[in-house]
């Protein structure tokens, strides 16, 4: 090691000695000791590796070290899980976490989460009750199922419905229906993990009920259909109804199943979109067991809901399994006020995900006027411009479906839209941006109107106004 690099270890003061400057003591006092300690350590640690590889050449100065802590500190102190704004467009944006609460249903899961309440306690008998019935009688006259049951997301619904009903026989299901669904989990490997061993039929763009009635045995546990919902398979194509394979279920006794995927509790007709299978009408169709998402099309927190007939249902309460799979206090209270508003007839103007995909294009226009007038471009060194765009659903649901919305595209004066991009990435309050047209675009659609004086406070910033 030469002389200098030595020196400017010998330079570093020890802990102790750092801990007595007087911006550090301040924030020993809103922290404490031991956090601002551990901060001091990793920058001294950071500090001699930069001088030992020749990143650092310069003497050491308290009031630059002083700064590096407190910086670290204060990332501390934000977490690593952090809020952000969803200036993308995709409503269901499955790495900013899906659906959103609204205040009030995040005030009442805030409520039950710093008290007590009677997750487990019948207050009518006195004596332990059951987690699931907080749902269960929603969950049921919601969808006209017989029974309901909650687990911690979907994959965990068909996993425990599988291993219930299937475990060490066949499920029968059509080769055009074994899809893979996100972070690389496919359906096929959460039907071998239960036990079941996957009869495939049909082809990958036609199976008809001919093919099920082929690939029926004394080994056939039952028959599954998957709702393909994250894609779709056009052209020459046929598949086979839920009615349908329901009825020849049933004609040799036993179960259809139905994975609905982004489980819906209303027509999407109704917001001007296509038809999508909703839970109601599958199971009316004769399908005995249908698992879906809580926090996709529905609205809620992250949860695999399963719904239907009760002697099914009964197995899957009874199978260890669901120890490890089941749901929270906060998961709970997020989903039955979920289904609240679905019952009350509210969730169109309750739920955010459903208010997003009810948006007009007239109304997505008016808040991205609105957004322009906060970001007084008069003194903006961007060109910003309104534009037109295509937004989507996301979280695997409707991929076909395109939704046009509206747009502020910014081109920053000598600056590429990459690196605009990464200064709203890594401010203070995050905002995630699309780059298009040259231009970072920040879409209106998911943007919501308490959002827009942070998001052109942080858009100026990061042009350095």
């Amino acid at each position: 090691m030469d002389e200098t690099r030595q020196q400017l270890l010998r330079q570093l003061p020890d802990v102790d000695h750092l801990l007595q400057r007087p911006a550090l003591q301040i924030w020993q006092e809103r922290k404490s000791r031991q956090a601002v300690r551990n901060a001091v350590r990793a920058e001294l640690d950071k500090r001699r590796q930069a001088i030992l590889t020749g990143q650092w050449d310069q003497p050491f100065s308290g009031e630059v070290f002083d700064q590096a802590v407190v910086s670290r500190l204060q990332t501390e102190g934000r977490g690593h899980l952090r809020r952000v704004i969803n200036a993308t467009g995709t409503i269901l944006h499955t790495n900013l976490g899906r659906s959103v609460f609204s205040p009030e249903l995040a005030r009442h899961i805030g409520e039950l989460a710093c008290h007590y309440s009677n997750l487990e306690y019948d207050l009518a008998s006195g004596r332990r009750g059951s987690r699931y019935d907080h749902v269960r009688g929603l969950l049921c006259d919601l969808t006209g199922a017989e029974d309901a049951l909650v687990v911690n997301n979907n994959a965990a619904a068909v996993l425990l419905t599988l291993s219930s009903l299937a475990a060490g026989k066949e499920v029968i299901i059509s080769r055009g229906e074994l899809v893979e669904i996100g972070g690389s989990f496919r359906i096929p490997d959460v039907i071998e993990q239960s036990g079941g061993r996957i009869r495939e039929v049909g082809t990958t763009n036609k199976t008809h009920l001919a093919d099920y009635q082929r690939a029926l045995g004394e080994d056939t546990a039952a028959l599954m259909k998957v709702h393909t919902s994250n894609y779709r398979i056009i052209g020459f194509t046929e598949s086979v109804s839920p009615a349908a394979l329901a009825g020849l279920a049933h004609d040799h006794g036993l179960p259809c199943l139905y994975d609905a995927g982004s489980g819906l509790f209303v027509d999407l007709e109704t917001f001007g979109l296509p038809h999508e299978p909703t839970v109601g009408e599958v199971l009316a169709a004769g399908c005995d067991v249908v698992t879906f998402s809580g926090d996709k099309l529905l609205g809620g927190p992250q949860a695999g809901i399963i719904v239907g007939k009760s002697a099914y249902l009964d197995a899957m309460k009874h199978h260890p399994l669901l120890r490890a799979l089941r749901v929270d206090k906060m998961t709970l209270a997020g989903l039955e006020g979920t289904l609240q508003s679905y019952r009350d007839g509210t969730a169109a103007r309750q739920i955010p995900t459903l208010r997003c995909l009810a948006q007009t294009e007239d109304e997505i226009k008016e808040r991205a006027e609105r957004l322009l007038q906060f970001l007084h471009t008069d003194d903006l060194p961007a060109c910003v411009s309104l534009r037109p765009i295509d937004d989507c659903i996301g979280g695997g649901a409707c991929p076909d479906v395109v939704l046009p919305g509206w747009a502020l595209a910014i081109e920053a004066d000598g600056m590429t839209p990459e690196e605009m991009e990464r200064r709203l990435r890594h401010a203070d309050l995050p905002v995630i941006v699309r780059v298009q047209y040259n231009a970072v675009v920040l879409s209106l659609r998911t943007l919501g109107d308490d959002e827009l004086q942070d998001a052109s406070r942080i858009v100026r910033e990061a042009l350095g106004v």
